[in-house]
């Protein structure tokens, strides 16, 4: 049984340098995915400017092994090809939190689910994986105000590693929360209105490090 674990990252670049140390660490690249903020359509269909590139490191028999997992991606690689790498990212519009773009199992359940009408989106996803809703909720808020969401499953034992890998440069979640709170936050509504792309820059600045 694997064990999914999550962090979010104030900026997909520090999101995507974790993927990168996940997959030098072993875990496959099925294993992991991002879900990132596009309300201000940073990502586009076959470009990104300010996309930070992903390459597999190690022989030539490695890359043959990973196929078309090698090459650029939102966090994970995706292919050599730009009608590839578009066919693999996932771009969505999620009640409450708006666009989004995204790779991985995560992302492809997210398509999956609103090509078939299942209610629930990122936050019941994350906690049909078995993430706690506490944290579930913050996960999605954070993505909503313009952060980046990591996922990786990994075995029972490899949990402790991984963690700690994934820590690195992540969000305080505990801060994090207090934080919202502190200005009138509950919880995730996927009722309420998704951030503007001014907001979600404002909201990415505050954080910026």
């Amino acid at each position: 049984m694997l064990i999914t674990i999550c962090r979010l990252y104030d900026s997909y670049t520090d999101a995507n340098s974790v993927v990168i140390g996940l997959q030098a660490a072993g875990i496959a690249p099925t294993e992991t995915s991002v879900v990132s903020n596009n309300s201000d359509s940073w990502y586009r269909t076959g470009h990104a400017a300010n996309m930070v590139t992903l390459r597999k490191q190690g022989t030539s028999e490695d890359t043959a092994a990973i196929g078309k997992f090698e090459g650029a991606a939102v966090g994970v690689a995706i292919g050599a090809t730009a009608a590839t790498a578009a066919s693999l990212v996932t771009m969505l519009v999620l009640p409450g939190v708006g666009a989004v773009v995204g790779a991985g199992w995560l992302a492809a359940l997210l398509g999956s689910m609103a090509i078939g009408g299942a209610t629930g989106g990122l936050l019941g996803a994350l906690t049909n994986a078995g993430i706690s809703e506490e944290d579930a909720h913050v996960f999605v808020e954070g993505v909503r105000r313009g952060g980046t969401l990591v996922a990786a499953r990994v075995s029972p034992t490899d949990v402790p590693r991984i963690e700690a890998m994934m820590n690195q440069s992540a969000v305080k979640l505990g801060e994090r929360c207090d934080l919202y709170r502190k200005s009138g936050w509950h919880a995730f509504d996927p009722s309420a209105k998704a951030y503007t792309a001014d907001q979600v820059r404002s909201e990415r600045a505050l954080h910026a490090h």
